[in-house]
């Protein structure tokens, strides 16, 4: 056991009080929380495979619309702990995982200019820098400035304190945003003011673009200005006006008389006019302790909605700090007049019971406990918050599932707008326009986006909604193809509409959507026990469940950010159905004390996650499973193991808030495990006392004396004065308020709240009560003439099936002995395949079904006698994609039409990016391929392939030179060392490199040697 402890009667003899000896002692609440935010936890690294946490220091109040915060070089989010250098203090934050924001840094400087402002940076130390709640103040130690910075709502207030100097600095990085900018521009207005505005976008490789607007102002004239355009500085004189993706200014100030220099800067999204008003009504003066004063109230207040109590000054500093990251965002994005730019480029102003519209939503991260928590304790603002998102889908036509600023970028598979929504909803957020809320949900899930539209709300909804499932031969494809994870989510989403049509009344919606909340159970593999990607015959992989990633790949086939085993419990809803299915109780405790041995990992290994989203709720599997010490047990060493009060002291990249909130609820001891419900499932409180303050004036009170960190077992609780011998909160609760009392060991309890009825809800209405399935799993390579054994078989899902018939339907040269049968649930039986001497080479499917349960298929390939795989992709509007996949890409954009007489695509950055099936060509081994490329021969221009070869990602072919005939033509590229190892941007195997406005109609590749499998996808091949 992890979890030693000394006896109580040692610990006194050595004059240390324990636990249950001080229970007796009244235990005081945190008034005043504020006081125990650290802003600087989580701005350093959650580890080698999660990489930056990406919080940031600077001053912000609850939502607000201006993160004023420092950048230092090369942080993609923008600040980095173990840097030393600051680059600029820039107007716009979030701890994101790709790079965005970071809009008009302002760096205060002494001295000249330089030829090159722009890339200017200060050095400074942790020994100055000083971080609050509101308030962050630093010197730079090149020019001797003192940097302090406090904020309101949509303005910040800084006061820089120079050396007595004729030149000092101000330099305004107008075109600095951290992903780049398509434009920027600024002028000053007197001689105490400068406007402008940046335009960036970009997140993530995606299309999505926003424009800033601002208002910076000074308590004194400057005395000479000067711009620059990226390239060159201009002389100094009375203005500046410039524009440009690159541009900026630089003010020039006296302060040998007065050092402090105070300004003043705001934003909007509107036009600068807004950035003025917000100014003005935020923060009139100059002082700046009265808007630290406001930002300190603002933050106790919310704060202390759950006020803590008893826990060592660390474990405080890491909860309110966690809490405070979880009250970030969503930002503000409408002005204090209530206009704000929507999706459809248009002004709008929020009216209606809204008060505020939001933007800046990481929905894959902060459905799964955030929304719940934000709505618990801030309903009004829930309820904005969801208008806001309706608001988008009214103005773009599909609601966001990442949307930056009023864009939409498209990231993450899944629709988890939906469950954010219902979960928003269920913890009580309920003052937004729900019926178009839930109009758009339902246009989302059943209806795939025109042909060409940039953003797909659901990809592959019509294959979902005719399968039951993704499949992962057209699955989205981000670090590798999606078509479980996307599956898995879009049951979880369709269980979420289930859950909100019917609040809203609309009862034959909620059952429909309840039946494809059972979905999962399509791609659930009884041979392996394993949730796996399936392809478009109905078959899963060959070989076991988990199959290790190769070197260089970001998860395993079929999963977003993860693999099989961390997957595999993202059944919420459905708990109770998943575990039968695994084998039951015991056969899932065994392989979760496995999982649980290492608690992040990264996305390769088959372990727990606890830095990424998808494996939140799994440490709450043992409530499940009748082993609630357990569930106990880890979350307890998540919190101390991985948790800090430190800036390395979280296991991941915080994802707006999103990784913060779950160390809110484990804390706490609760934990919402089923997304678009109000079920909180227990682990155990980490401080001995904390009130969560309801919106309708109720508590809930949850008093554990002996909680400590090495306390972590529930021997016993209590629910208002009676006992309770369940591992779940009733919902009751978050309505009427409760008091819980936790009887807390070092020792498990084993048990307490074991009985089946003891686990948190499933919801098994609309699940097959069994699910078939064929093994081995996925296809089989043989020869004409050849046979071969295999099984079918049953498991059971919990849903008390009878005998079950099933039917195979081998396709023509194929026959299965027998080809029907009855089986029990747990039962299988052998078959014998048989493949005919004449059959012809390719795949060969066959399905087996089931009456009234999920099937399987027994795949079965006859290898093509020359030895090569082919594969090719027709490009257009919608492309024909035979075994080969163009990748959309940051720099390889392009776009569809007809070029004399052909569909084509013309690249727009000037690559296109491809890649091969890994199904016939898996990589790690040296193959011959042969590319042949249909292209229009305009120009005179030099292009080739580059491609992944054995040795290098990017090796050269040779190179073709375009001779202008005007006429399509076929280019033919001999790579005779290709990898084919995924290892090039957006995880392709080669890319042509033509320059933009190069139109391609056809792509087709030859391989063979290595571990190809040999098969011809390609018409006429």
């Amino acid at each position: 056991m992890l979890w030693k402890a000394l006896t109580a009667a040692t610990l006194l003899a050595l004059g240390v009080t324990t636990p249950a000896a001080a229970a007796a002692a009244p235990v005081s609440l945190v008034t005043h929380p504020a006081q125990y935010v650290d802003p600087m936890i989580g701005t350093g690294t959650g580890g080698a495979e999660v990489g930056q946490i990406n919080n940031f220091p600077g001053p912000a109040v609850p939502f607000g619309m201006l993160q004023w915060s420092p950048d230092t070089p090369g942080a993609y989010a923008g600040y980095s702990y173990d840097s030393t250098q600051i680059s600029g203090f820039s107007l716009t934050h979030a701890s994101v995982g790709c790079r965005q924001f970071g809009d008009v840094p302002i760096l205060p400087v002494v001295g000249d200019v330089g030829t090159a402002p722009w890339n200017r940076a200060e050095t400074f130390s942790h020994s100055t820098e000083t971080a609050q709640a509101g308030a962050y103040g630093v010197t730079l130690a090149d020019s001797d400035v003192r940097v302090d910075l406090s904020s309101a709502n949509r303005t910040g207030l800084a006061a820089f304190t120079f050396p007595a100097s004729d030149q000092a600095q101000v330099l305004v990085k107008a075109g600095a945003s951290l992903n780049g900018n398509q434009a920027a521009d600024l002028r000053t207005v007197g001689d105490r003011e400068v406007v402008g505005s940046a335009t960036t976008g970009g997140f993530c490789g995606s299309q999505n673009k926003y424009t800033l607007f601002f208002s910076l102002r000074f308590d004194r004239p400057f005395t000479t200005a000067g711009g620059w355009d990226g390239t060159t500085v201009g002389a100094p004189g009375a203005s500046i006006d410039v524009s440009g993706p690159h541009s900026g200014g630089y003010l020039t100030f006296d302060t040998r008389t007065n050092r402090t220099l105070h300004a003043k800067v705001a934003i909007s999204f509107v036009d600068t006019a807004g950035a003025q008003r917000n100014m003005a009504s935020e923060i009139p003066g100059w002082d700046p302790a009265p808007v630290r004063a406001a930002a300190r109230k603002q933050w106790d207040d919310l704060l202390a909605r759950v006020q803590v109590g008893g826990g060592t000054d660390e474990r405080t500093r890491t909860f309110y700090t966690a809490l405070y990251h979880s009250l970030l965002y969503p930002t503000t994005f409408s002005d204090v007049d209530g206009r704000y730019t929507g999706f459809d480029a248009k002004v709008h102003t929020v009216g209606g019971h809204q008060r505020v519209q939001y933007a800046n939503y990481s929905l894959w991260d902060t459905y799964r406990c955030l929304a719940a928590l934000q709505a618990l304790l801030l309903p009004d603002v829930g309820s904005d918050l969801a208008q806001s998102l309706v608001n988008d889908a009214e103005q773009f036509g599909w609601l966001p599932k990442w949307p930056v600023m009023n864009g939409e970028s498209g990231v993450m598979n899944g629709d988890n707008v939906v469950p954010f929504l219902a979960s928003l909803h269920a913890f009580g957020a309920k003052d937004f326009d729900t019926g178009t809320a839930l109009t758009y949900m339902l246009k989302g899930a059943t209806t795939p986006a025109p042909a060409g539209f940039p953003y797909l709300e659901r990809q592959g909804v019509a294959d979902y909604q005719a399968l039951g499932y993704v499949p992962n031969d057209r699955a989205e494809l981000g670090h590798v193809r999606e078509g479980a994870s996307q599956t898995l989510e879009y049951a979880i989403d369709d269980f979420a509409i289930s859950r909100f049509a019917g609040a809203l009344g609309r009862h034959d919606t909620a059952g429909t959507y309840a039946a494809r909340g059972q979905n999962w159970q399509n791609v659930f593999d009884g041979g392996t026990g394993y949730v796996r990607p399936k392809d478009s015959t109905g078959a899963f992989p060959s070989g076991p469940g988990f199959v290790a990633p190769p070197p260089g790949q970001f998860g395993q086939d079929g999963f977003d950010e993860g693999n099989a085993a961390q997957y595999n419990y993202l059944v919420p809803q459905n708990m109770a159905g998943l575990i039968a299915a695994m084998g039951g109780r015991g056969a899932v405790n065994q392989r979760a004390d496995a999982f649980f041995q290492l608690l992040n990992t990264g996305p390769n290994l088959p372990n727990q996650w606890s830095g990424n989203e998808i494996d939140f709720a799994t440490p709450w599997l043992y409530d499940y499973t009748g082993q609630p010490w357990k569930t106990q047990e880890v979350v307890r060493r998540i919190e101390t193991q991985l948790f800090a009060a430190t800036p390395n002291g979280e296991p991941g990249n915080d994802d707006l808030g999103a990784q913060s909130s779950w160390y809110v609820w484990a804390a706490l001891g609760v934990y919402p495990v089923t997304p678009g419900t109000t079920d909180l499932a227990f682990a155990s409180p980490l401080f001995p006392k904390a009130v969560i303050h309801l919106a309708n004036g109720r508590a809930i009170t949850i008093d554990a004396p002996a909680a400590a960190d090495d306390h972590p077992y529930v021997t016993g609780l209590t629910l208002d004065g009676k006992r309770w011998d369940k591992t779940f909160l009733p919902d009751s609760a978050l309505r009427s308020g409760a008091k819980l009392t936790f009887s807390l060991s070092a020792q498990p309890n084993t048990s307490w709240a074991t009985a089946a009825g003891a686990a948190p809800p499933s919801y098994q209405d609309r699940q097959a009560p069994a699910i078939g399935y064929t093994s081995p799993s996925g296809g089989v390579v043989t020869g004409q003439g050849t046979s071969f054994s295999t099984t079918v078989g049953v498991v059971d899902a919990g849903g008390h099936a009878g005998p079950v018939r099933w039917t195979a339907k081998p396709p023509a040269g194929i026959t299965v002995t027998p080809s029907s049968g009855v089986l029990r649930p747990g039962t299988s039986q052998p078959v014998t395949v048989t493949v005919a001497a004449d059959a012809a080479q390719g795949s060969h499917p066959v399905p087996v079904s089931f009456d009234g349960i999920p099937g399987s298929t027994i795949g079965v390939t006859v290898p093509a006698a020359d030895g090569a795989a082919t594969v090719c992709d027709t490009l257009g509007v919608t492309d024909t994609e035979c075994g080969l996949q163009r990748l959309d890409n940051d720099d390889g954009r392009s776009t569809a039409g007809t070029v004399a007489g052909r569909s084509a695509r013309t690249t727009v950055n000037g690559y296109l990016y491809f890649g091969v099936t890994n199904d016939l060509v898996p990589g790690g081994s040296a193959y011959q391929a042969t590319i042949d490329v249909d292209y229009f021969d305009q120009g005179t221009g030099t292009w080739n392939v580059q491609y992944d070869s054995t040795g290098e990602p990017y090796q050269g072919s040779s190179s073709v030179t375009n001779t202008n005939t005007g006429t399509w033509k076929t280019a033919t590229f001999t790579l005779p060392d290709a990898g084919f190892g995924n290892r090039q941007n957006a995880g392709a195997d080669f890319r042509i490199a033509t320059g933009p406005g190069f139109s391609i109609a056809r792509v087709h590749v030859r391989a063979s040697g290595g571990n190809v499998l040999a098969l011809h996808l390609c018409p006429g091949d």
